[in-house]
């Protein structure tokens, strides 16, 4: 194996200070003999995923053919990685569930030897470090990072006692994470239950669960017979490189507003659009393309302008907690969803954003049921700040922990 001295860490546990060493991938990994599936019923694939999002497994395939496409045999605590995706996250540690599944010659699997398996992987599962082989791949057509060129990447090792100690914090670490993304998932499962619960099903005017003193039937209603429901421009403004966010139907979603990929107009054409369609506090917006149904409750004073999004104006005919958590049950997503118009990309006509049932009790019905769910929504963002909390601290740990 070749030796090279290459420094310590900045973050360290105790006891630990001899420096470590640069070596190849290929020092700790091998290309084992191929078992191609030859049978069939022998065929279990699995799936690896981009994003270091793992491996998913699917049941026998007897209606798919052995043909042009070779799968192979795999086994448990070998590593996993896709040749035209490695740079994109396609990494995994081979589980004990997975022993015996196939995958195709284009997603090899390599054995493990003289090192910590989960140390390797967690070190080569930093994007820091996998992004970075995204020139080193080869072909004509889609690229590929073969195994013999995986072999040659550069990886630091320390002792192996402190491989194990690393290892077990990151797996801990991990495990903690998952914990947390657990809860909230219960928690999101849920809301979704109470939802169905405490509004009324299609044809009823009563939901199963109610709050002590309400009895009285409530009342069918168009969304546009209770709110002011207009949309964004229609006009394709300049965007420039900044100024004021331009808003679309992807920027809604979770019951919040995200500025992913957003575009921004000048200051006149922020206007110009704002007299159409100006948003305030406590209104709704609703995606009407490609993300339909998506809505988002604006909470504080907003410095931005739409286009196809739907604006449900708050009014004094509705409580607007109440409203927010009522567009989000599985009732009103059916009849958006129903009969979309459009081929590929599918939008919702504002016509049919405005003639939504909607089920309308007294207004302190509405009012303590709008706050119930404000709360509810308040615990689940406090779960997700905790998730994301948690997430951005191991990014940052793992950049100090390793060389």
């Amino acid at each position: 194996m070749d030796k090279e001295q290459i420094g310590i860490p900045k973050l360290r546990f105790p006891g630990f200070t001899d420096p470590w060493e640069q070596r190849r991938l290929g020092d700790y990994l091998s290309i084992p003999t191929k078992e191609p599936i030859t049978d069939i019923n022998e065929l279990k694939l699995m799936t690896l995923k981009l994003n270091l999002e793992g491996i998913t497994l699917s049941a026998n395939r007897e209606t798919l053919k052995l043909g042009a496409t070779k799968y192979y045999k795999r086994h448990e605590g070998q590593l996993l990685y896709g040749k035209q995706n490695f740079f994109h996250g396609s990494i995994a540690l081979i589980p004990k569930e997975a022993e015996g599944y196939a995958t195709s010659g284009d997603v090899p699997a390599l054995d493990i030897s003289n090192v910590n398996s989960k140390y390797l992987v967690d070190y080569i599962s930093r994007p820091s470090y996998f992004k970075a082989k995204e020139a080193l791949a080869t072909g004509t057509g889609s690229k590929r990072i073969h195994e013999k060129t995986l072999l040659n990447f550069k990886i630091a090792v320390p002792s192996l006692e402190e491989q194990n100690v690393i290892s077990d914090f990151i797996t801990n670490y991990t495990n903690l994470i998952a914990l947390h993304q657990r809860k909230l998932e219960h928690l999101k499962q849920q809301k979704n239950g109470l939802l169905q619960k405490m509004f009324p099903k299609n044809g009823e005017s009563v939901p199963d669960v109610r709050f002590p003193g309400f009895t009285d039937p409530w009342e069918q209603r168009k969304l546009g017979e209770v709110a002011d429901v207009r949309d964004g421009t229609h006009d394709s403004p300049r965007y420039i490189n900044e100024g004021y966010p331009l808003l679309t139907s992807k920027n809604v979603g979770n019951g919040y507003i995200n500025y992913d990929d957003v575009k921004y107009v000048s200051e006149n054409d922020y206007v110009q659009i704002n007299k159409r369609s100006k948003v305030d506090i406590n209104d709704i917006l609703m995606g009407m393309i490609g993300t339909i149904g998506n809505l988002a409750l604006i909470r504080e004073e907003p410095d931005f302008a739409i286009k196809n999004v739907a604006l449900i104006k708050h009014t004094s005919n509705f409580d607007y907690q109440f409203l927010f958590q009522e567009l989000q049950t599985s009732a009103i997503s059916k009849e958006l969803l129903s009969g979309m118009d459009g081929g590929t990309q599918k939008f919702v006509s504002l016509k049919k954003i405005r003639n939504l049932s909607v089920m309308l009790p007294s207004e302190n019905e509405q009012k303590q049921i709008g706050a119930f769910f404000k709360q509810f929504d308040s615990l689940i963002a406090l779960y997700q700040r905790k998730l994301e909390h948690l997430e951005l601290l191991k990014k940052g740990l793992l950049q100090q922990m390793f060389v």
